[in-house]
């Protein structure tokens, strides 16, 4: 079959491994200039490495993602580093990424708190039940089985520096999985992510696809002959199949043909944006070597979080530059997202001396931001119900996004079992 993929993110880089591996003919259109999707990255010409955009790492147990670079052969390039996670409690940070740092957290007391906070965290990593979980919100269930003092430290500040106004109506089925699968052990490619996407972008190409960089598919239609027309530039093209692979609103866009009932749920389906900015500083920031640094919103920073990236993988990467993330997740609305990169500086620098004492404005060599205003899917009480099939209504086409592998949270691993699930489906 003649098949169209539109997005040259991991997950319809992954769909189309599958289906050229099936014997079609896959062209993928990309808006950008660039693969990767929200995991691309950037990177300066005297450095060995790229960046990501929006930091990024994988998991011990991220098994989609693994278990593609295993049949890929590529391995030998996942690093498993050793970095250090803190979070912020009155007025200090505290490490807390394995179970000796959390008994030692002080900001939970030492006595019922501790323990109830323990048995809920293993309950929640015990059980499979994320069904009976959904019918409740994160903040109902989490106040009643952790208790308020539990709740108000650890996971209230998770839920609003996540969810902003929202954080009231996310499911408990959102935090069962991040609870379930996440590890404190933390993984990256040899070269960065984009390092990777580009490495998986050249293999699709030896396999016979066509890759079309700064290419915007404008409309999607069924053909009158069966099959489906894709307008692209000022051409016309006709497909048997079509992966879209987009935010939800992009995808109502392009199908206007689709039901209404279908367009009405991609529609309903809300996002937080993000804007994140990475500084080039002259020196470590953090001096005990912290990586991630979880940062609750009523704190009074600018930002949910900092992220210490050459605390995780080595300066000498990045010819012995000092790389900060200064990130947040946020309203698509919110003023971040109109203030020039000038000005969101001159909100974050007066925050970095909370971190060192000794930083000065001076160390700042060099400043890149980026924004996406589709960053992190809302998932509402009984989610499971709104989630828009992959297959649509349409013949022929289907979707597969970071907005329809709830009840897992987004990232590249199930951005790869989507994309995967999505191409066994189209044959």
């Amino acid at each position: 079959m003649n098949i169209a993929v539109i997005g040259a993110g991991i997950g319809g880089m992954a769909a189309a491994y599958d289906l050229l591996r099936a014997g079609h003919r896959v062209v993928i259109y990309e808006a950008s200039d660039y693969v990767g999707g929200l995991a691309s990255g950037f990177k300066e010409p005297h450095w060995d490495w790229s960046v990501e955009k929006y930091y990024h790492h994988w998991f011990a147990t991220d098994r989609h993602m693994l278990g593609l670079i295993d049949e890929l052969g590529w391995r030998d390039d996942v690093i498993f580093p050793r970095p250090y996670t803190v979070v912020f409690h009155k007025g200090r940070f505290y490490p807390f990424d394995s179970i000796p740092r959390a008994l030692l957290f002080p900001g939970l007391g030492w006595g019922l708190n501790k323990l109830r906070f323990g048995l809920v965290g293993l309950y929640l990593r015990l059980t499979n039940d994320w069904r009976t979980l959904e019918k409740f919100t994160a903040h109902e269930w989490m106040l009643k089985w952790a208790g308020k003092r539990v709740y108000e430290t650890m996971w209230e500040p998770l839920l609003v520096g996540k969810f902003g106004q929202h954080y009231k109506k996310v499911s408990m089925a959102w935090m069962w999985a991040r609870l379930k699968v996440r590890t404190t052990r933390l993984g990256t490619f040899t070269g960065g992510f984009q390092a990777f996407s580009d490495r998986l972008a050249e293999h699709l190409r030896g396999l016979g696809a066509q890759i079309c960089l700064s290419t915007s598919v404008k409309r999607i239609q069924p053909a009158a002959e069966g099959g489906l027309t894709l307008h692209v530039k000022a051409a016309v093209e006709r497909f048997d199949q079509c992966l879209v692979t987009t935010a939800p609103g992009l995808l109502a866009r392009l199908a206007p043909d689709l039901p209404k009932e279908y367009l009405e749920g991609l529609l309903a389906l809300k996002s937080m944006g993000a804007v994140v900015m990475v500084l080039s500083l002259r020196h470590r920031l953090s001096e005990e070597g912290y990586y991630w640094y979880n940062i609750p919103k009523a704190a009074g920073f600018p930002f949910l979080a900092l992220v210490e990236h050459t605390n995780f993988v080595s300066p000498d990467h990045f010819g012995g530059e000092h790389l900060v993330y200064c990130g947040d997740y946020l309203d698509p609305e919110h003023e971040y997202f109109q203030l020039t990169e000038g000005e969101l500086l001159e909100r974050f620098l007066p925050a970095l001396p909370r971190f060192n004492t000794n930083f000065r404005p001076e160390w700042v060599t060099k400043t890149w931001l980026h924004r996406t205003k589709y960053a992190q899917p809302i998932p509402l009480v009984n989610h499971s119900r709104n989630i828009p099939a992959i297959r649509t209504p349409i013949a022929g086409l289907y979707f597969a996004s970071m907005s329809q592998v709830y009840p897992w949270d987004r990232g590249t691993n199930f951005a790869v079992e989507i994309g995967r699930n999505a191409a066994k489906m189209m044959g």
